[in-house]
């Protein structure tokens, strides 16, 4: 046959393409996006060639075509690929059937996976015509091929059915049959044809029209529908049950969520059920008899809540509040009158002092409450000469050391630095001793707290022991700035430690008190108190201070800032007298007689605090 003429060839082609027209009325499919994806390489003949080319006119001649009935589209494709006309350009199969008889093969290699890849990505795309997804219009693609692809198809292939596209391959004479079957949808034996004779192709076409016009898809029982399927010309889709929809893969059902279309009025939650919902109210509310709004449940009307003073509802159930200048006990209902001075915003600077609902605050004798109520007057009647002593250990830590700084910078801020005044000096410790500076090298306040932001932190040991001989020996000598005995002017000696020295400190610290420096001692952390009391003068409970972190050590403040500035100074140009003068002696009575006082005064209070915090105690039982 391939030595026929093409006149007589064209003779033999002629009938197919009547049959397939007069196989019946056009179809009538309803909307379907169908698209011919061609073979025109080399390895297609002429005659070939033009088999397939009368067999897409008498197809389109069969089909009901139109904007809002079938459209049809046609590529074709070799080592490359052509669109002859896409989905959207022409609306009568007249138009089709010239551009589909004006078609010239490519001629050249088969590249059917490229050719797949085109009509999934361009040729089904709503520019080129198709209708959109939500428009469940059925979209069929039909692939004519007379060998081996020279590509890879199954994997494009199944990209383009989990799309939606329903893919027929037609294989001519040499085609091959597992490529065919890699392309086809499921099954394999309503989508694959394999045409071996020219009538083959006539009865593919013939096959492919009833399919397209009539075939009851549902009742095959094949349709996978979850809830229904509803037949369709040619095809089929799947509906839901009232309250359902449809979910991604077209055929399962999935219940509406009319929470989320946000017309439910629900005030706090909405609760979906199939096909309805309703409201729920969030803990400690209750829904009303709208059904909708919600309503705080007052648990104090209940009257069981057993509150002292006051009631409050909340969401989590009734709660007790106390009246102002009283806090709530432990047991949740009973309140006690708030010591105002064991919060930490009362602002006074030495001594807080509650009365009633307020407090108020105090000085140390010799220093006056300035305008603002809470700070006292500074240390600027006397002079002293004041020496201290840090812990740069290894166990202090660097971020820690800079609070240490901090600390001693603050307490210079209380005094009145000077040289005919306070003078202060600094000496750093750990398994060795090191003078930062001594009392003698700066004459202001702000000269000595720069020069204490400077001190760079030596790690290592914690020789306490040694600092001591080294301030006793060294520190308050004239030659280091120390101002000569016979001027009666106090020296005061403060040792900040974090932990247990690891020398003996006893010898040293008896000779520091026994020399006449009036000696402090601080701890923080694993500060041992029998070092700090050893090093501390008498009484120790007004010369050792303790806090259980770096962070909280600012609150000895207080009692340093009333123990350093000594009660009653010597004012600069005061002609300074002999301690044994009787003067002397009268005056040294009457600073120890208020001393007395004032401790008689705090022990008085710390008993009443005792007394009250045991008639607390004895009314929980």
């Amino acid at each position: 046959m391939r030595g026929l003429c093409w006149p007589v060839l064209l003779l033999l082609l002629q009938p197919w393409e009547t049959q397939l027209q007069s196989a019946g009325p056009r179809c009538h499919t309803g909307p379907l996006d169908l698209v011919f994806v061609i073979d025109s390489s080399r390895s297609v003949r002429p005659f070939e060639f033009e088999t397939m080319r009368q067999f897409l006119v008498g197809l389109v001649r069969g089909l009901n075509v139109g904007p809002n009935a079938t459209r049809v589209g046609v590529i074709q494709y070799s080592s490359q690929v052509q669109s002859v006309f896409p989905l959207g350009a022409f609306s009568r199969s007249e138009d089709m059937e010239r551009a589909i008889r004006d078609l010239v093969p490519l001629a050249q290699g088969t590249m059917t996976g490229l050719a797949i890849q085109y009509a999934m990505n361009v040729a089904f795309s709503v520019a080129e015509g198709a209708r959109p997804p939500e428009e469940r219009v059925p979209r069929v693609a039909v692939i004519v091929t007379d060998g081996r692809p020279q590509d890879r198809v199954a994997e494009v292939a199944a990209q383009a059915r989990a799309r939606g596209i329903e893919i027929y391959a037609v294989g001519v004479q040499r085609a091959d049959v597992g490529s065919l079957r890699a392309m086809a949808s499921p099954p394999l034996d309503e989508h694959v044809f394999l045409v071996e004779s020219f009538d083959l192709i006539q009865e593919f076409g013939l096959q492919f029209q009833g399919r397209l016009c009539g075939k009851d898809w549902c009742a095959e029982g094949r349709h996978g529908c979850q809830h229904q399927c509803v037949n369709a010309p040619g095809t089929f889709h799947c509906a839901c049950y009232q309250g359902y929809k449809l979910a991604a893969d077209n055929k399962s059902c999935l219940a509406i969520d009319l929470c989320a279309e946000g017309t439910h009025g629900c005030e706090h939650h909405c609760v979906n059920s199939p096909g309805s919902y309703f409201c729920r109210c969030q803990v400690g509310f209750v829904l009303q008899q709208d059904q909708r709004s919600c309503r705080a449940i007052d648990y104090c009307s209940f009257g069981n809540h057993s509150c002292q003073h006051e009631c409050v509802s909340t969401l989590g159930g009734p709660r007790c509040h106390c009246r102002e200048g009283h806090d709530l006990q432990p047991d949740g209902r009973s309140c006690q009158v708030r010591d105002l001075c064991n919060g930490v915003d009362h602002g006074c600077e030495f001594q807080c002092v509650s009365k009633g609902l307020s407090f108020r605050c105090l000085c140390p004798e010799g220093r006056q409450l300035q305008a603002d109520g809470k700070s006292c007057s500074r240390c600027r009647e006397g002079h002293v000469d004041l020496v201290l002593l840090i812990d740069g250990s290894k166990s202090v830590r660097p971020q820690n050391f800079e609070l240490v700084k901090r600390f001693v910078n603050q307490i210079v801020d209380f005094l009145d630095v000077s040289p005919e005044g306070t003078r202060v000096g600094l000496v750093q410790f750990s398994s060795r001793v090191r003078t930062e500076f001594p009392l003698g090298r700066y004459g202001t306040a702000a000269e000595v707290k720069q020069a204490v932001l400077a001190v760079e932190y030596m790690e290592r040991g914690t020789m306490t022991g040694l600092a001591l001989r080294h301030m006793v020996e060294h520190s308050f000598s004239e030659a280091q700035g120390a101002r000569p005995r016979a001027l009666n002017v106090p020296r005061v000696g403060l040792v900040f430690t974090d932990g247990r020295s690891q020398d003996d400190i006893s010898v040293w610290a008896a000779r520091a008190k026994e020399e006449g420096i009036v000696m402090y001692a601080v701890g923080v952390g694993k500060a041992v108190e029998a070092e700090l009391r050893e090093i501390a003068s008498e009484p120790a409970e007004l010369h050792v201070s303790y806090a259980p972190d770096f962070g909280t050590m600012t609150h000895l403040l207080e009692n340093l800032k009333g123990s350093i500035c000594p009660e009653e100074g010597i004012s600069a140009g005061t002609e300074l007298r002999s301690p044994c003068e009787c003067e002397s002696l009268v005056e040294f009575q009457g600073r120890t007689l208020g001393a007395l006082e004032n401790l008689t005064r705090n022990l008085a209070q710390l008993t009443a605090r005792l007394e009250d915090l045991e008639n607390h105690l004895a009314n929980q039982k």
